[in-house]
Order: structure tokens, then C-alpha cells, then sequence
């Protein structure tokens, strides 16, 4: 892991090449710091990321970003509280990341291609994405197409590395209705295939020790979860935002509905007030709801499925289950405020803060215990010249 930390170093060195050949182009570089904590020794995540946009020449624009998130604390193993199995397991991990992207622009369309990398000490990803878009009607249609692939190794203890690979498709579109109002829509069609287990987490099972013939001692078991090993979704996104003139104001409505072969259905509505204070501060509230249904394999043990002997190593065949909390029957919310204050014309900062909280709703969910409910503060810097 102690190499991980530099590779985001070693890359910064090539920056200087490239602002160099910006000349005296526009070049737009932000810094940001955010900490996601659970509290009560969950997870606690914080995250550090690097980014600029410099352009190269007249059609021409490069950005990147670097990353570096450190996690630490606590999460369900997916085994039910106060047994004699550990419902919650440590965890201490720091994930790094770059991404480049290079795009193309003339008066009416845009190209970009998109390259990107990250790694954790279990976990390594390597994807690519291709997207286009096209203005009409003058500008005031857009339409917008994307492709993605990504390339990942999942370092699973005591086993074999394993394989997975995710496939999306886009396509959205957005019109401008007038001054004042946008409206957009996107479909988003994806497909992962390979190893799409979470290696830490469990599924248990009560059983009988036979210590001798008619002598039998209850003992839980515990098994490697058994999700299938491939999935198709379906994602549809809709937004709306309109500014009042009157109150110096803009509204912006989101709805998205996401449906896949797991067997979950997913709402989400979220809405956002963005309001000029003055020419130099924006304050921006906002609200977030998700509700989804839990996967058709979800189960809270193995007791409810008639299974002689759960493998040891899955390979996604049926019969599937898995206890994670995040596949079971629950709704969450959201609800924050950002600030954007306007320095000068060249530096202006940001900050936000969002209070999450879940918990499983109808029969199949989880133990309360194992929703989390987390704070997240963010802080950034932006500077143009």
C-alpha cells in the first residue's frame, strides 16, 4: 500500500508539461477535502482529490483528477447481533486514483475520451469511457451519447483474485424551454459480469455438532454470500430547473428510477434551492429520498433456504443469498446546504454539509443495527486564471 501513495505524485510531475503548452489559454484547478463518518466506530471516510481543466488550444481542453481516500472503522459482516459471530468486522484501507480526459470541441459538438485508475490493497479498477454530444435547435437542444467500460480485480481473502467487468450505455438529451427553464432526460443501460460479491461479507446458518451418535450441539455457521454472478440495470433520469427572477432563485426537481434483474426497484426524488444572496454568495439547500425493495436472493440467514451444504467458494450459481444490508427492503434521506462564496475573479471556495440516514422498511430487511446514519462535510478551493 505505501507505494499506492505516490503514484498520484510521481503523475503531478507531468503537469507542468502540460500547462506549459496551455500558453496563456484559460486553466481552471480545484482542491477539495471531505470526511464521511458513520459515528459509533463505523465507517469513516476522508477524502482528498486534486483536479484542473487547462486548455490546450482553441477546441481542445485536458482535465485530470487525483484522489486519495483513507477508510477506516467498522461494517456489517451481514451476521445477526449478539451471537457469538462478529456482526461488525474492522476495516482500515486508502484508495487512490487518477483519471485524464481529453476532449474536442468545435462550434455545435463535443468529444471526449476518458481514462481512468484506482487501486486499494483489495481492490483494483481500470476503465474507460468514450462520449459525444451535439447541439440543435440553435443550442437549445442537446443530445448526448456515452459509452463505459470497466476493468476491475477483486482481491478475495484466502481465495484466488477474481474478475469483473461493467458495461454502460448512455443516452440522454436536454432543452432549453426558455430563458428561465431546462429540462433534461437520460437512459442509462448497464451490465457487469464476473465476481459481484462483496468478499466480507457473510451469511449464517444454525447448526447441529454431532459430537457423538444421538449427541448433537447447536453451533452457527458462517458462509460466503452467493450473489449471481452477472447484472443488468436499467437507469432513468429526469431534471428540471428553473430560475425566478423575482427571488434570484433556482429551483432544480430530479427523479430518477433504476430497476434491475437483482429483483430491486429504486426511487429516488431529490430537490434543491439555489439562491444569489449577493454577486458573490450562493447558499444552496437541498433534500434527497431513496426507497428500493430488497433483492429477490436477500435473506437474513441461511435458515430459510433448503440448502445441504453452502459452497465455500461461489461462483454465482443458484442457489444465491446474500445479508447485506444494502440489498434489503429500506429508504434513506438526505439533507444539507452548500455554500459557494466568489472570492475575486480568479478564487472562490465552496463547502457543504449532509446529514444521511437509513433504515429497512416492510419484512425483509436487516437488523436495525446494521443502517448507518452519517455526516459528511466538504470543503474545496477553486482558482482560475
Amino acid at each position: 500500500m505505501v507505494n499506492s501513495y505516490h503514484r498520484p505524485i510521481i503523475l503531478t510531475c507531468l503537469l507542468p508539461w502540460a500547462i506549459s503548452r496551455a500558453n496563456d489559454l484559460s486553466q481552471e484547478y480545484d482542491y477539495g477535502f471531505q470526511i464521511y463518518d458513520e459515528g459509533n466506530e463505523r465507517i469513516r471516510v476522508e477524502a482528498n482529490y486534486f483536479r484542473g481543466k487547462i486548455n490546450l488550444t482553441d477546441e481542445s481542453t485536458f482535465r485530470f483528477q487525483l484522489l486519495n481516500d483513507a477508510i477506516t472503522g467498522s461494517s456489517p459482516t451481514g451476521v445477526l447481533p449478539g451471537g457469538d459471530q462478529p456482526f461488525i468486522s474492522d476495516l482500515e484501507d486508502v484508495r487512490t486514483g487518477i483519471l485524464g480526459a481529453l476532449q474536442y470541441s468545435t462550434e455545435d459538438q463535443r468529444i471526449e475520451l476518458e481514462l481512468s485508475k484506482s487501486e486499494e490493497s483489495d481492490y483494483f479498477s481500470t476503465g474507460i469511457s468514450l462520449n459525444y454530444e451535439k447541439d440543435y435547435n440553435l443550442g437549445n437542444t442537446t443530445v448526448a451519447l456515452g459509452v463505459n467500460y470497466l476493468d476491475d480485480v477483486v482481491k478475495v481473502p484466502l481465495l484466488e483474485d477474481e474478475k469483473k467487468d461493467g458495461y454502460d450505455v448512455f443516452a440522454g438529451i436536454t432543452q432549453v424551454l426558455g430563458k428561465n427553464t431546462i429540462i433534461s432526460a437520460d437512459l442509462t443501460l448497464g451490465y457487469a459480469e464476473g465476481y459481484l460479491n462483496d468478499p466480507y461479507k457473510v451469511v449464517q446458518r444454525n447448526e447441529d455438532f454431532v459430537i457423538a451418535p444421538g449427541i448433537n450441539v447447536p453451533i452457527v455457521n458462517i458462509y460466503r454470500e452467493n450473489r449471481p454472478d452477472s447484472r443488468f440495470r436499467q437507469v432513468l433520469h429526469q431534471e428540471t430547473k428553473h430560475y425566478f427572477e423575482s427571488l434570484k432563485g433556482t429551483l432544480k426537481a430530479a427523479f430518477r428510477l433504476s430497476n434491475d434483474d437483482y429483483g430491486i426497484f429504486s426511487q429516488t426524488a431529490e430537490v434543491e434551492w439555489r439562491q444569489e444572496v449577493n454577486d458573490k454568495l450562493l447558499i444552496s439547500p437541498f433534500y434527497r429520498f431513496y426507497n428500493q425493495n430488497s433483492a429477490d436472493f436477500f435473506v437474513q440467514t441461511l435458515n430459510e433456504l433448503n440448502i445441504d451444504s453452502p459452497a465455500d467458494e461461489p461462483n454465482g450459481d443458484g442457489p444465491n443469498y446474500s445479508a447485506d444490508y444494502r440489498l434489503s427492503s429500506l429508504q434513506a434521506t438526505s439533507i444539507g446546504l452548500k455554500i459557494f462564496y466568489q472570492l475575486n475573479d480568479k478564487l472562490s471556495i465552496s463547502g457543504a454539509y449532509e446529514h444521511y440516514t437509513m433504515k429497512g422498511v416492510g419484512i425483509d430487511v436487516a437488523p436495525s443495527e446494521a443502517y448507518p446514519t452519517a455526516n459528511t462535510l466538504s470543503i474545496s478551493a477553486q482558482l482560475k486564471f
